[in-house]
């Protein structure tokens, strides 16, 4: 299939039901938003005279609570996304929403304007961390809504925030095992930011609260990904993705931001197969590692950091790497005059 092309039309939604602590929506009366019909329509057309492949297109609305703006205006939002799918134009469309956002009503109105995704913004099943983090609802709400998404038969995502306030290693891999009996579609892991003029600001600020340093972050997400990895949870982002905002300095005030996160954790990932791969063995000179270029990026990793740990655990001189025509699941090693070929999940 050819690569997947989104268009991304972020809705901020004015009047959320709820003040999150990570979140700096302005709150004010009503459940409107600014964004127009004419908006999405030229949001399309911009992005569609990008695309040189138009056949495998998504509208993609961003927002984190699009099924709690009034219903009328979902419907005039996704009724312009709708047109261009009934052109052939766009192939799927998707929004993300609260848990306690969704109903039969709202269920039957989304069929209605033909979209195909669902994403829940979870962030977590534990429900101290909900109510520490102001979320309004508790974990029985996420397995309500996710069984009436799938039950109307809409692709289901989850969302999972890792490091809020009162949350731990043991308490996201509790998030994780629940999101895996759920069996979403798709997965995305963010850590936790704190953004300016929230709550959580003030509670960092005040001494109350403390971010996740970055190597905390690749951590969790680390075992966290492991896990969705060998239970086949196709993951679609790991870490909140750069914008002119989303930068420390910007309107990140602290917490573990990071451009290429996800190569930080699937890094720390194939360093760790690696090693205990070889955890019994000796290699007497070098080792020649063959795999594809996205693999090969990882066993290098950032300003070759992990290729030296590797070197240096390992206990060997040389470390060649060699990018072939191989899945990124599957790793050849050449040492010792022997050939031998893994599946990396086979070792998560």
């Amino acid at each position: 299939m050819s690569k997947k092309n989104i268009i991304p039309i972020f809705v901020p939604h004015y009047g959320c039901p709820n003040d999150c602590v990570f979140c700096n929506q302005n709150k004010i009366t009503g459940f409107s938003t600014d964004t127009t019909e004419e908006i999405v329509e030229d949001r399309i057309e911009e992005y569609l005279s990008y695309f040189k492949d138009k056949t495998n297109t998504e509208v993609a609305f961003y927002g984190g609570s699009f099924t709690a703006i009034e219903i009328e205006t979902q419907s005039k939002l996704l009724n312009v996304a709708k047109k261009y799918k009934d052109m052939g134009l766009v192939k799927e469309i998707r929004l993300s929403t609260r848990p306690d956002c969704i109903d039969a009503e709202i269920l039957n109105n989304l069929k209605k304007y033909k979209v195909d995704t669902i994403e829940l913004g979870v962030q977590s099943l534990d429900n101290g961390v909900l109510l520490l983090s102001n979320r309004g609802h508790n974990s029985s709400c996420v397995y309500k809504s996710a069984e009436l998404i799938k039950e109307y038969g809409f692709k289901l995502g989850l969302q999972q925030m890792l490091g809020l306030p009162g949350d731990n290693l043991e308490k996201a891999l509790y998030t994780a095992d629940e999101f895996i009996k759920l069996n979403p579609d798709c997965l995305r892991i963010y850590p936790t930011l704190v953004i300016k003029d929230t709550k959580l600001e003030f509670d960092y600020q005040s001494g109350e609260y403390d971010a996740l340093s970055i190597s905390e972050a690749v951590y969790q997400s680390k075992e966290i990904l492991k896990k969705y990895i060998k239970n086949n949870i196709n993951v679609i982002r790991v870490g909140l993705q750069p914008t002119e905002d989303i930068q420390l300095g910007a309107s990140v005030v602290t917490g573990p931001f990071h451009p290429a996160f996800r190569q930080l954790v699937e890094s720390e990932i194939i360093k760790d197969v690696i090693l205990e791969y070889f955890e019994n063995k000796k290699i007497k000179d070098e080792l020649l590692i063959k795999s594809s270029g996205k693999n090969i990026s990882n066993i290098v990793g950032q300003n070759s950091k992990q290729k030296k740990i590797l070197m240096e655990k390992l206990n060997i001189k040389k470390l060649k790497l060699k990018q072939d025509k191989l899945d990124n699941e599957t790793l050849e090693f050449y040492y010792n005059g022997l050939n031998e070929t893994i599946n990396i999940k086979d070792y998560i």
